[in-house]
């Protein structure tokens, strides 16, 4: 089930002691029955998978996941399928536990393999990576030698499908807490690597993110950063009136020269550009394990170029920058 307490053990010595004195009340309140009426139907699914023994783990692969010596038989195989799609929706992945393909709505695996050649060596890295989802990026970061990896991320479900992986992972420096980052300590400075990937556009002050991860960052630590942005010059910047892409809580779209001057501003240096490409309805789609509206409905239906609401379809932009110091 879910047991945090190894990890504010291993942090009661360290760096991180006042953050491991926090988490406690932190968790509860990030996994409250009270303020999420669903989560008790979560916990319950995640209670309900199957226990089964474990062979090879993959965590370098596009489908993370566990598999066994010998094929599951039907019914346990169908158990286990059924179990996991109590958690429904998966929105980031893609996943696979023994032989069952937890098809999830992105293909995060191409993000991955686009942001992938522009890191640090992650070998022996302390790492935190916000707005995680259900950790899909950080199983991928632990494959790359990650001594630690954080993932944080206020949404109880993706928190549950976190430990239903866990289950059968078993990495105990693999993590995902309740929260946002506005519950990280201020001016922690313990991370070597931090990423943002798909959250400044959701904040109403992108330069009060920037300058929480720069917070989270030891000096000289990489940060990682991806969000939407639009063609366009420096000082250009898109504020949405209503929703963008039926989302309601899209805030700033900066061209990438923008982008760039904001993390200047935060004193970032060795900001660069590393990659800009157009989201498709092959890596963003409905599927079987995520059955609501996805990218196709929020195109123009005439102009796959826009959105339905007319704006410039989806595009992101991924830089990298260092923490001053």
């Amino acid at each position: 089930m879910i047991d945090y307490q190894p990890l504010i053990e291993r942090w009661r010595d360290g760096e991180l002691a006042a953050w491991a004195d926090a988490l406690p009340q932190q968790i509860s309140s990030g996994l409250s029955h009270q303020r999420y009426g669903d989560l008790q139907r979560w916990l319950d699914a995640l209670a309900a998978l199957p226990d089964l023994n474990v062979s090879t783990r993959h965590l370098d692969a596009s489908r993370v996941g566990a598999s066994s010596a010998a094929a599951l038989d039907a019914a346990t195989t169908a158990q286990l399928a059924d179990t996991l799609q109590q958690l429904h929706p998966w929105r980031k992945g893609p996943f696979e536990l023994f032989g069952v393909h937890i098809d999830t709505e992105w293909r995060s695996d191409w993000k991955w393999d686009r942001i992938a050649p522009h890191l640090d060596d992650l070998s022996g890295r302390r790492v935190l990576d916000v707005g995680c989802g259900s950790g899909y990026h950080c199983w991928r970061m632990a494959g790359a030698g990650a001594a630690e990896v954080i993932g944080i991320d206020p949404t109880p479900l993706f928190v549950v499908q976190f430990w239903a992986l866990q289950k059968y992972l078993q990495q105990d420096h693999v993590w995902l807490l309740p929260m946002g980052i506005q519950d990280v300590p201020a001016q922690l400075r313990a991370f070597d690597t931090v990423f943002s990937m798909g959250v400044l556009y959701h904040r109403r002050s992108p330069m009060d993110h920037l300058q929480e991860l720069r917070d989270c960052l030891r000096p000289g630590g990489q940060l990682v950063l991806e969000t939407l942005v639009i063609e366009g010059k420096l000082g250009d910047t898109l504020v949405p009136e209503g929703r963008y892409a039926r989302m309601g809580n899209v805030w700033f779209l900066p061209s990438t020269d923008t982008l760039l001057s904001w993390a200047h501003k935060l004193g970032f240096v060795e900001a660069a550009l590393v990659d800009v490409s157009t989201t498709s309805v092959e890596e963003q789609r409905a599927t079987d394990w995520m059955r609501f509206h996805s990218l196709a409905n929020f195109l123009d239906p005439a102009d796959s170029g826009k959105t339905i609401e007319g704006y410039p379809a989806p595009r992101r932009a991924v830089i990298t920058a260092r923490a001053p110091g």
